[in-house]
């Protein structure tokens, strides 16, 4: 009696099972092996032992009502162990569908406790729990789970128009903040300044003065012991007359001057000396009628 035998080649990065009457025989690795038909033997099926990924786009609903679709990315593999590779070739029919199944039931079970602004802060533990429940679930079917990741996070389009706005606002409101700050400490520095600059000027100005009373009181003083036969009043009106000169030449002095020297003619020397004379009288009288 002759028996015909056939022979399976397996690529790398697969496992084939080989069963014998329709029931399982054994899991052939990478390379040819002999399949023998008389013996009603034929190749059930094959297992991929490479990592596979997974990408699913869930749509649910935040706390805050916000349609939002997440993009959850699964990395996966068989278990090498052979009861693993049992369970996972006559267990389960698609695995694909199943962990697809329950990433839906996670997310949509853990999302909508979460208002929109949280789920970008929380993907991570979003991503954990996914994974928790599938390692916990797949390991019955000889699957491992290696890594899930929330990919993406992408609210309807006029929503995250909106919070572009939003937030476009929020930064525009700290812009004009600082600047307003900004502004503020430059107006407090320039009046600082300018206080300093008057200050300076004011002591510099009554320096000035102060010395031209000094040498106004040398000069009356000196004027007298050399003329006996005048009188302060005369001394007073000629050094008021000089100062008139010398204040008009120094308007004369720059040009294009705009003070303007109000009044400025000769009599206004006359009407300042009668003003300060009535006004030394008058301080003298006040003086005088305090101390009866």
């Amino acid at each position: 009696m002759s028996c015909f035998v056939c022979w399976t080649c397996v690529p790398q990065g697969t496992i084939q099972v080989i069963q014998e009457r329709g029931k399982f025989k054994k899991f052939a690795d990478p390379g040819c092996h002999w399949v023998i038909p008389c013996l009603c033997q034929d190749v059930a099926g094959a297992l991929s032992t490479r990592v596979q990924a997974l990408d699913v786009a869930v749509e649910t609903k935040t706390k805050d009502n916000v349609f939002v679709t997440i993009i959850v990315s699964t990395q996966y593999m068989v278990l090498r162990e052979s009861s693993r590779m049992y369970d996972a070739f006559y267990k389960l029919t698609d695995s694909r569908e199943q962990i697809r199944s329950y990433i839906f039931d996670v997310v949509r079970s853990t999302v909508p406790r979460i208002n929109l602004d949280d789920v970008f802060t929380t993907k991570e533990e979003i991503a954990i729990e996914v994974k928790n429940m599938l390692e916990k679930a797949m390991t019955e079917f000889g699957y491992t789970i290696i890594q899930t990741l929330v990919t993406d996070i992408a609210p309807d389009h006029k929503v995250k128009t909106a919070m572009n706005e939003i937030n476009a606002a929020q930064r525009a409101r700290v812009a004009a903040q600082d600047r307003a700050e900004a502004e503020k400490i430059m107006v407090v520095k320039a009046a600082e300044a300018d206080a300093e600059a008057k200050y300076l000027a004011g002591t510099g100005i009554a320096r000035q003065r102060q010395a031209i009373i000094n040498g106004l009181r040398e000069s009356v003083v000196h004027f007298q012991q050399d003329i006996t036969d005048i009188t302060s009043k005369d001394v007073m009106e000629m050094m008021m007359m000089t100062q008139y000169f010398d204040t008009m030449q120094h308007i004369g002095s720059s040009a294009g001057n705009s003070t303007i020297f109000v009044p400025s003619g000769p009599g206004a020397v006359a009407d300042a000396a009668t003003a300060v004379r009535t006004g030394i009288m008058q301080g003298n009288l006040a003086s005088a009628a305090a101390t009866r």
